[in-house]
């Protein structure tokens, strides 16, 4: 009996680390088009297991000072998924941004900070927001980052007003 748990916890472990691991490809639905001629650029995906990553986060951020109202948003996210494209371009990030607009993403907010630009778009259905897109880049890097959960339009407004505050 002791060898039949330790052999299903060992399973179920294995179950729930599985996404930790790192992939070198696109995790993300447009990047994922095997039709697309992405010129060299390197892919790195990520999948966060949020029951790991929660505590981490809301820990950090109360050392850093940031007041319940963040913390509390980290709370409404359900999954979160990042991707790293080394030597990406500005077509491929005009054709992304194409592809969201043509999927109902609307674009929330541009931030500009040391030459490097971070867009905000959601997915709204009435007053509830299922899914956040957040963009980063900076010449040919590139970091996106899909966050879903069960967020409120002010939410969001309150999260991008504490990130342009600072």
């Amino acid at each position: 009996m002791k060898i039949f748990k330790t052999i299903f916890v060992t399973i179920f472990m294995m179950f729930l680390m599985q996404s930790c691991i790192v992939s070198e490809k696109p995790n993300m639905a447009f990047f994922s088009k095997s039709e697309y001629d992405y010129k060299g650029a390197k892919f790195v995906s990520i999948n966060v297991p949020l029951f790991l990553a929660k505590p981490y986060i809301k820990k950090a951020l109360r050392d850093e000072g940031e007041n319940e109202a963040v913390i509390a948003l980290v709370k409404k996210v359900s999954k979160i998924k990042v991707l790293t494209v080394e030597n990406g371009n500005k077509k491929m990030l005009k054709d992304y941004a194409s592809y969201l607009n043509d999927n109902n993403y609307e674009d929330w907010a541009t931030i500009k900070h040391d030459g490097n630009n971070v867009n905000i778009r959601v997915k709204q259905n009435g007053e509830s927001i299922k899914n956040m897109l957040i963009t980063l880049n900076s010449d040919k890097d590139l970091v996106f980052v899909d966050v879903k959960g069960s967020f409120t339009p002010e939410d969001i407004s309150r999260m991008i007003s504490q990130v342009s505050d600072k």
